[in-house]
């Protein structure tokens, strides 16, 4: 079977584009391992638009819901494998192989994700989501009035800081070279914050706790330990994109990440688009995945009516 378009990913950008394409009766394959991506282990997430809260299993329930609310003849679910890979035949059509079973389509829309690079000092598995969190957004108001750190100078590390200095006692940034990656206008403003502690040099060595988190372990230059007395720990050490399966069908950054026209969503290889965290959008959030890949979806749209 030819389908118009392929869409692959169950996250929001997926989910999202797969209930526009099936209201616009685009004969559509979605293909995902699961629903839900990151967010999916979040025990509150407060920012999703219209729901105070919902933890990430019901915001997945939600969007796996929503998707087969549509699931029909002229759109099928195809849950349970990961895309191993895709190539364009001369025909202009994409063979999309999943597990052992592939799809031909004639246009493909990647809504993959990307993975938080794990912490993995000793604690680190063992008090996630119990204190240590990869999201800021989403579980920044629990530690309201807390003592907090977070690991990571780059650029989302200090916005998370900024984030957190809202609501949280003390904020501590560790990093572990002697400079930080962010710019440094950003660096000077957060670091300015009475609240706020900013430590170089600093090699994590674990996280400690009991319930829940007490402290976070590090080395500093001179080579002393110490164990930093705080409730929650934000890492912000980097994203890894889902995008092995199209490296040489698009145009990725050095990131990994799908290059991608803002405009349009449109990747660099003609029938192909993709949407959140695997490309090179400037930010990462669920809304904002959600709304690129209905960007995309009108898009393809109108290139599938045109093609």
């Amino acid at each position: 079977m030819l389908y118009d378009l392929t869409i692959i990913g169950g996250g929001p950008a997926g989910s999202a584009a797969a209930v526009y394409a099936a209201r616009k009766r685009i004969r559509t394959a979605l293909i995902t391992k699961d629903f839900g991506g990151q967010s999916v282990v979040s025990p509150d997430i407060q920012n999703w638009i219209g729901t105070v809260s919902i933890s990430g299993n019901d915001l997945a329930k939600s969007f796996k819901e929503h998707v087969e609310a549509y699931a029909d003849d002229v759109l099928t679910i195809h849950e349970g494998n990961n895309v191993n890979a895709i190539t364009k035949s001369d025909n202009g059509h994409f063979t999309i192989t999943a597990g052992d079973q592939t799809f031909e389509s004639r246009a493909v829309l990647v809504a993959t994700g990307s993975d938080r690079r794990k912490l993995t000092v000793p604690g680190a598995a063992e008090y996630e989501h119990k204190g240590l969190t990869y999201c800021a957004t989403c579980d920044g108001p629990l530690f309201a009035g807390q003592d907090v750190a977070v690991i990571g100078g780059g650029n989302a590390g200090f916005e998370t800081a900024a984030q957190l200095l809202a609501y949280a006692k003390s904020v501590t940034l560790l990093q572990r070279s002697d400079t930080y990656r962010a710019d440094q206008i950003t660096v000077d403003k957060v670091l300015a914050h009475e609240n706020m502690t900013g430590i170089t040099n600093a090699e994590i060595l674990g996280v400690v706790g009991e319930q829940f988190v007490t402290g976070l372990r590090y080395k500093d230059g001179d080579g002393n330990e110490h164990t930093l007395p705080v409730t929650g720990i934000f890492v912000e050490i980097g994203l890894i994109p889902t995008t092995e399966f199209v490296k040489d069908l698009v145009d990725l950054d050095n990131y990994g990440r799908i290059v991608i026209d803002p405009w349009t969503q449109q990747a660099s290889c003609p029938g192909v688009w993709a949407a959140g965290d695997c490309t090179t959008v400037k930010y990462h959030q669920n809304n904002i995945a959600a709304g690129d890949a209905v960007k995309a979806l009108e898009d393809i749209y109108m290139w599938l009516t045109h093609n």
